[in-house]
C-alpha cells in the first residue's frame, strides 16, 4: 500500500459513513490495512466476560473501531477539512520535506 498522509496525533474529520461530520484525534494507524483508530469515532459495543485473574469486570464495553483512511480528512488550524500534500522547505542539505494542507498551504504539525 502507498504511504499514508495521515499520522498518529493528527486531528481528522470524518467525511463519509455513519459518523460523518465528527472530528477526533488519530490514536493509531494501521498502515498495512489503510485504517485508523480515531478518538470518539466508530464506537462499537463489546460484550466482555468477567475475569478475576486479569481484574476484568464483565459487561458491555464501548470502544472505538477502525475507520478507513479514505473516509477522513485532516483538519487545519481554522477547523476546515483539507487534503494533505508535501512541500520541500529550504535548500541543499538543509532541505526538509514537510506536510502541508492543500486548501490553506499551512504546514501541518510534525512529530516532536
Amino acid at each position: 500500500m502507498a504511504t499514508l498522509k495521515i499520522r498518529k496525533g493528527d486531528t481528522v474529520k470524518v467525511i463519509a459513513g455513519r459518523d460523518k461530520g465528527k472530528t477526533g484525534r488519530v490514536l493509531e494507524v494501521e498502515k498495512e490495512k489503510g485504517r485508523l483508530l480515531v478518538e470518539g469515532v466508530q464506537m462499537v459495543k463489546r460484550h466482555t466476560k468477567a475475569n478475576p485473574a486479569k481484574q476484568v469486570k464483565g459487561g458491555i464495553a464501548e470502544k472505538e473501531a477502525t475507520i478507513h483512511v479514505s473516509n477522513v480528512m485532516v483538519v487545519t488550524g481554522d477547523g476546515k477539512a483539507s487534503r494533505v500534500g508535501y512541500k520541500i522547505e529550504g535548500e541543499g542539505a538543509s532541505a526538509k520535506k514537510v506536510r502541508v494542507a492543500r486548501k490553506t498551504g499551512e504546514v501541518l504539525a510534525t512529530k516532536s
